[in-house]
């Protein structure tokens, strides 16, 4: 009985041996992976004994989907990885290919020359190459650059304003009986009321000042408009001439092949120069030539970045490194073309078991979007600014102006019917007629064009 009841003890003891033993097969089957990785702000910087940026976010992102542990050093040369004429490689591409590391995690970007020689995952950043310029250099102005603080819609608001106006204040002062009688000379004719409009807008007080409340309730109006208007004009002017120094002549390659006022070079020994090397573009050609000729290349991308603040310098690097040094450094700017779109990758040895599930890894990094989050958390911008940079003012921005405008030309135009009422009401009094019969004959009186009242007098003498 006691040997019945022994055996299934031993068994259970024998499945838990094994089990400890897979485990720590398990255990010895996930070493603490070696990754090398260089120091570029914003991708791994120093922060006291220990390494922080975007690219150890991610690596940190990837352990945790993955379960592995992992050691990072940095890059013995401080290169990323070139292939010498002997065909060896340097920097992080080389630490790899000979074993000296599991993996890169760096900015490396994926090239088909690095492909034949690791192994390398699909891009966690998109990238390209373009061309980092100091602000000092302004874009050439146009003719019309004085209306530039107005959109189109806000001028043409302006104009049918002021056409308004003008009407309104003729209008008004014709109605008003305190501003014009029949047989007086009309100072607010329709060509003066646009000559008196057109002298307020631009503050000069042109013309005869008004009489009637009415009137001056209308040209009041328009005058708080035209101050406003004023005043938005030459602010949003001023702004727009401040930024100006952000346009920059050298808007692409092209231009920057075709002229020999400023010098300019990319980092020795990058995908960049290979791209410029290689390529059969006879601008890019003659970009590649002049930095062999001018032995103009920058050891380090901090370099690149200080020449370009110096001035007269135009450092071509990638288009992600760049964004980075417009956001720290407010007196940069980057052009807005961008050439051979590339990516960012993880480097593994050629044949290596993890790049598969390194770049389900990333596309599901991507696809929750931690990488969007990471990108906007590294390159925040210290330029504040850049983005209260003015644009042209629309219709809605002036909205309460146009408003005000409308209601104190209303305001005036009612107002004139009144004062002429009033004056019909006490003429009829006097003329013993009804006061609709005199106030018609006043507006029939007063509506008629200054050419029928003309032609009307010499026919008015003759049967006197």
């Amino acid at each position: 009985m006691q040997t019945v009841s022994i055996r299934p003890l031993l068994g259970c003891l024998v499945c838990v041996a094994v089990l400890l033993l897979d485990l720590g097969t398990c255990t010895a089957a996930q070493p603490e992976l070696r990754i090398t990785t260089i120091k570029q702000d914003p991708y791994t910087m120093s922060k006291g004994s220990q390494l922080e940026g975007y690219c150890m976010d991610l690596l940190s992102e990837l352990a945790k989907k993955m379960g592995f542990r992992f050691k990072v050093h940095l890059v013995k040369d401080a290169s990323y990885g070139r292939q010498d004429e002997s065909g060896n490689w340097n920097g992080m591409i080389g630490e790899v290919v000979r074993g000296e590391a599991d993996l890169a995690v760096a900015p490396l970007t994926l090239t088909a020359t690095r492909e034949q020689a690791v192994a390398m995952t699909k891009p966690y950043m998109q990238t390209g190459i373009s061309i980092l310029l100091r602000r000092d250099v302004s874009e050439s102005v146009s003719f019309f650059d004085f209306l530039s603080p107005f959109s189109a819609q806000t001028w043409i608001g302006i104009l049918l304003a002021y056409l308004g106006t003008a009407f309104c204040i003729f209008l008004s002062a014709r109605l008003s009986p305190c501003e014009w009688r029949s047989g007086e000379e009309n100072n607010f004719s329709l060509h003066n009321s646009l000559w008196f409009a057109a002298g307020a807008l631009t503050l000069q007080g042109a013309g005869p000042h008004p009489k009637a409340l009415s009137v001056r309730i209308v040209c009041c109006s328009w005058w708080l408009f035209a101050v406003v208007l004023l005043a938005c004009y030459f602010a949003n002017l001023s702004s727009s001439k401040a930024s100006e120094s952000s346009q920059v002549t050298v808007k692409g390659f092209e231009d920057l092949a075709n002229q020999d006022g400023m010098e300019y070079g990319c980092l020795a020994g990058s995908s960049t120069l290979a791209f410029f090397k290689n390529s059969n573009n006879p601008a890019y050609r003659r970009i590649f030539e002049h930095m062999e000729r001018a032995n103009s290349f920058v050891a380090s991308m901090d370099e690149g970045v200080r020449r370009a603040r110096e001035g007269n310098f135009a450092f071509i690097g990638e288009s992600v490194s760049l964004d980075l040094a417009v956001a720290r450094h407010c007196n940069l700017v980057r052009a807005h073309e961008v050439i051979g779109m590339r990516g960012y990758s993880i480097v593994a040895p050629l044949g290596s078991p993890m790049i598969k599930n390194l770049s389900v890894a990333i596309l599901q990094l991507s696809e929750a979007g931690e990488l969007s989050y990471l990108r906007s958390k590294w390159w925040a911008s210290s330029c504040l600014a850049d983005s209260a940079r003015s644009a042209a003012l629309q219709p809605h921005s002036l909205k309460g102006m146009f408003l005000v405008l409308a209601l104190g030309l209303l305001l005036g135009i009612v107002l004139a019917v009144f004062e002429l009422t009033s004056r019909s009401r006490s003429t009829a009094g006097d003329q013993r007629k009804s006061c609709c019969t005199v106030l018609a004959e006043e507006l029939s009186q007063r509506l008629k064009t200054p050419n029928t009242n003309t032609s009307q007098e010499p026919s008015d003498k003759e049967s006197a």
